[in-house]
């Protein structure tokens, strides 16, 4: 396929210039990764962001995919030998996949259908007869097709019929006026399977037993819950528009008269109808709102996973990360400032042991010895309870107290990962020290955790699996790339998402690291093994060297524009180093004067942004917080009261939020705000602080409704 081709159908489909998608295409295809493109790339692209650059690498693969399909759609016609210029020509010019199979359709290889039966009969010829409808007497014209298996004017007849029913079902333009009708009018239906109706596993699906809705205004989570009640076996889902109407469309176009033949063909059409258009265009729409469900599902899901790997971290700060449980205690583990565990212990506070005192004593020990800054406790079972017992407790200097999010943790404690980090200790052992870490530096923690087990999705069983691991995958190489990473304490999951490395080029620096000692500057990358120049290109940005000989090693400035700097700086009289210190050395620059044929503006600003804060995280800092400390559990809420609480997780319905009492809220959508909320994500983060009122609580069910709405923030 030309690239010119794909560059116009892009650029025109996202309303982006073509010069900057055609640009886009080619690094694309020279292996250039999105997050390397958008920030050391902008010359080249116009400026498109990840998202732009992601939506023409993803559109780019879809017309691929179209393009190889013509080809198989134009060898098959050519071999029936049913190849005319006007069909290429339509073919050559058509880029959906919807219209190509429609064009396909009649020529497309089948399994013996009716109408195919009734050709090999020699009834084709009676079918056109009473196509055109001018034949007075069909039954006599169908006597000259009796033979064979035919052993009358009515079988004759009926085999006719089924051919033109298969060519009204293949007929383009009735096909597009079908999806008309069901785009505007389609209603998706769901009933109960009648003997389930009364079982346990039934009832989380009671609100859809007898339940319809226009299918344009079913939200994702809805269709979702609908298909999954479905693939259990509970429900039965439909799809449909107006028969009626639809089949008066159909008649429109093929009834052309009031006789017999015009009401043969007439009975044929809504056979068509029937048999053939509406099972093939229901199953059309499920597939499609399917499709758009699960990507709203995995947009949210993506951008939760974004939120949260980008939580403020701790930094490094000898931390206690804390397990909570009751029967089998706390878990304690103390790690040293680089997240190196140092000793871990269990403590008993609580019933049925309940040894407070010699926990409290354990603890004040703990802290004192290993100079503990921070304390990072699981927000699992006894966690609240955990919480207020560490508070209660005094220590010689401050220790700040944070509550950590530990879904997934037991996922990785269990994980190969974990095993090669702690060979010798269990997984209650590995597990608080994920908690721990996580509080330290969450991105660099939840990378080692299938995005799938961290708790921020949403029906994320239910979608497409390969489409979810492909946007997640992007969403961690985005988040990594955007904050980061050092290169001398990043583990081998964390390298493996940056740009241009891979699970064996970040094994291959771990091992040189090790055997080598620190990095002392960016250009050492070239040493290690298989790391070759544009894998080097791709990574050197992202990679940082806190104590590096040349400052610039730990920042985002990209080697390639090392020699920029350095002119700058000599131009200014100074040394790099003393340029990033002097602001109003960098204020004198004028930037015109470095603009080159390969560097432009873009690039020229990002350096100096970078110059004024070299490696800055960009991630916000941690706050501590504190739940209503009168409020433990749903018996304590009453409607009105205005809480605390964080927010755990985000829907396209609203957002989940923990009040302290083992049970989240549901802020709606439509409580989240006092203006119209269209994007849950505009009005609220993850792990966000907010205050939040009670609007009712169903104790029986445990549900508690909340709302922000003429609340601050």
């Amino acid at each position: 396929m030309e690239i010119t081709i794909l560059t116009k159908l892009i650029a025109a489909e996202l309303k982006l210039p073509a010069k900057g998608v055609e640009n886009t295409i080619t690094l694309l295809d020279e292996g250039c990764t999105i997050p390397f493109i958008s920030r050391y790339r902008k010359e080249r692209t116009r400026g498109f962001d990840e998202v732009q650059i992601a939506a023409i690498s993803d559109m780019g693969d879809k017309l691929k995919e179209v393009d190889k399909r013509k080809e198989t759609v134009i060898k098959t016609i050519t071999e029936l030998g049913k190849m005319t210029p006007e069909l290429k020509r339509r073919i050559d010019d058509c880029w959906d996949s919807t219209g190509l199979e429609d064009i396909y359709l009649p020529y497309k290889p089948k399994r013996r259908t009716k109408a195919q039966m009734a050709r090999e009969q020699g009834l084709e010829p009676l079918s056109v007869i009473i196509m055109m409808q001018r034949e007075q007497s069909p039954e006599k014209a169908a006597e000259r097709f009796v033979k064979g298996d035919i052993k009358d004017a009515v079988a004759a007849i009926n085999g006719a019929q089924d051919i033109i029913a298969e060519t009204v079902s293949e007929d383009e333009r009735s096909r597009q006026q079908l999806r008309g009708a069901f785009r505007r009018e389609a209603m998706i239906i769901s009933k109960v399977v009648k003997t389930k109706a009364d079982t346990d596993e039934a009832a989380k699906y009671s609100d859809y037993f007898d339940f319809s809705e226009p299918l344009r205004r079913c939200s994702s989570h809805r269709l979702l819950a609908m298909r999954r009640g479905e693939s259990e076996g509970i429900l039965k889902i439909s799809i449909s528009a107006d028969d009626d109407e639809c089949m008066d469309k159909l008649k429109r176009n093929f009834v052309k008269s009031s006789g017999k033949c015009g009401k043969l063909v007439e009975e044929a059409v809504e056979d068509s109808y029937k048999r053939l258009l509406k099972p093939s265009i229901e199953t059309e729409f499920a597939a499609i709102s399917k499709e758009k469900a699960d990507e709203e599902a995995i947009n949210v899901f993506a951008e939760n996973l974004r939120q949260l790997l980008l939580s403020p971290p701790l930094g490094q700060k000898r931390v206690m990360g804390v397990d909570p449980g009751f029967r089998t205690g706390c878990k304690i583990v103390c790690l040293d400032a680089q997240g190196n565990l140092l000793h871990h212990e269990a403590i008993f506070p609580h019933p049925p042991v309940s040894k407070r005192a010699q926990a409290a004593a354990q603890i004040e020990k703990l802290v004192e010895k290993y100079n503990i800054e921070a304390m990072a406790i699981g927000n699992g079972t006894a966690s609240r309870e955990t919480a207020e017992f560490m508070k209660s407790l005094h220590f010689g200097h401050d220790v700040k107290q944070f509550v950590v999010s530990e879904d997934g943790a037991s996922v990785y404690s269990a994980s190969k990962t974990a095993r090669e980090e702690f060979p010798e200790e269990d997984v209650t052992v590995r597990g608080a020290v994920s908690i721990g870490r996580r509080l330290m530096d969450p991105l660099a923690e939840l990378v080692k955790i299938d995005p799938k087990s961290i708790g921020v999705g949403q029906y994320q069983h239910d979608v497409n699996q390969g489409k979810l691991k492909k946007s997640l995958d992007m969403t961690v190489e985005s988040c990594v790339n955007s904050v980061g990473v050092n290169l001398n304490t990043a583990s081998r999951h964390l390298l493996t998402y940056v740009s241009g490395l891979g699970p064996t080029l970040a094994g291959n620096i771990v091992e040189y690291r090790r055997e080598n000692g620190p990095f002392t500057s960016r250009a050492q990358l070239k040493k290690v093994p298989r790391l070759g120049p544009a894998a080097y290109e791709q990574c050197a940005g992202f990679l940082r060297i806190p104590d590096a000989r040349n400052p610039l090693d730990n920042s985002a400035v990209h080697p390639e524009s090392y020699k920029i700097v350095e002119q700058m700086a000599k131009d200014c009289g100074c040394t790099v180093g003393e340029l990033i210190k002097n602001k109003e050395k960098r204020k004198g620059i004028k930037l015109e004067r470095y603009v080159t044929p390969t560097v432009g503006m873009p690039t020229l600003n990002d350096i100096m942004k970078e110059l004024e804060k070299p490696g800055r995280d960009p991630r916000e800092k941690i706050e501590e917080f504190e739940f209503d400390p009168n409020i433990t559990s749903v018996d304590n809420l009453a409607e009105g009261m205005e809480l605390p609480g964080i927010v755990t997780n985000i829907t396209n319905f609203g957002a989940f939020v923990d009040i302290g009492v083992h049970h989240d809220g549901l802020v709606h959508i439509s409580q989240l705000a006092d203006k119209y909320v269209e994007d849950p994500t505009q009005v609220v983060k993850l792990h966000q602080h907010v205050r939040v009122r009670v609007v009712e609580v169903d104790r029986k069910r445990n549900r508690i409704s909340l709302s922000m709405r003429g609340l601050r923030h």
